[in-house]
């Protein structure tokens, strides 16, 4: 199954016993979007970071950044950008985390979130800014199941807790050019002490 880029009302993609997967290709306007992208880009501490994979260490490819919704420091974008997660999702998010893919060269590999840094029972929101990137969406058990959805500016993918169990997702390399896009993902987080 293959969303296309034109689509405009809100998509159910998942809607059974393991879970609601829901996308919002317009959730903000492409202007708004594209000042979101531009602030955060030019305004985030970006970090790389290195992660063992088959008995090595590698880098991640693509940068990183967190905040906890909180934190006095958050860039008033992602205060923005939290209200509409929240308005889309019907749940408060305390936590966001942030994926900065500067080219095709830059991916995450198909996964699931870990459920145990979850709240459980909270969804998982997902606002996309900057060029449009194919998530691959799959089934972990059978009967197989996989969607390539094109995540386009200012649309929010939601995913309720219990995909997470069910499927794995991910954002992969692409071998055609495409610029620079950054993703948002709110998240409840247990609160901890």
């Amino acid at each position: 199954m293959q969303l296309s880029l034109f689509e405009t009302a809100a998509h159910t993609l998942v809607d059974d016993e393991r879970g609601v997967i829901t996308y919002h290709p317009n959730a903000i306007s492409t202007s708004l979007a594209d000042a979101w992208f531009a602030a955060l880009r030019d305004g985030v501490e970006w970090r790389s970071e290195r992660r063992l994979m088959y008995d090595r260490e590698v880098d991640v490819p693509r940068l990183v950044a967190s905040f906890a919704l909180e934190d006095p420091d958050i860039p008033g974008e992602l205060h923005a950008a939290t209200e509409v997660a929240r308005r889309l999702a019907g749940c408060q998010f305390n936590s966001v985390g942030l994926n900065f893919y500067r080219d095709e060269r830059d991916s995450v590999a198909p996964h699931n979130d870990k459920l145990h840094e979850l709240t459980a029972g909270a969804p998982i929101a997902l606002l996309s800014l900057g060029a449009t990137r194919v998530m691959t969406i799959r089934t972990k058990a059978t009967p197989r199941r996989s969607i390539q959805l094109e995540l386009e500016p200012g649309s929010v993918l939601l995913m309720t807790y219990a995909t997470q169990q069910h499927f794995d997702h991910g954002i992969p390399k692409s071998t055609s050019a495409v610029g620079p896009r950054i993703s948002a993902a709110f998240r409840q987080r247990p609160r901890t002490g």
